[in-house]
């Protein structure tokens, strides 16, 4: 698949089904999830691509530049930005 750090996705196997996250991270077979509350950025969710969703929205713009740029980013944001996909 595509690079996918920055995308909105949704769990559609496991006991998270349809939870939103925020990708951070992406490797072969794997990406690294937050939702901001229960997989902070410190401890991301690891999941194979295959079990994700994937939105066709990107976070915004100035938090897209810092994931991509490995900055210093907040849970709130990543909260934020999934409650403006909700919305």
């Amino acid at each position: 698949m595509k690079d996918l750090i920055g995308r909105l996705v949704a769990s559609s196997a496991g006991h998270d089904r349809d939870t939103c996250y925020v990708v951070l991270a992406q490797e072969e077979k794997f990406v690294y999830l937050s939702d901001g509350k229960y997989h902070p950025i410190d401890k991301p969710k690891k999941k194979s691509i295959r079990h994700v969703s994937v939105y066709k929205a990107y976070v915004q713009e100035g938090l897209y530049k810092r994931i991509i740029n490995k900055e210093k980013i907040f849970n709130h944001e990543i909260k934020y930005a999934i409650k403006m996909l909700k919305d």
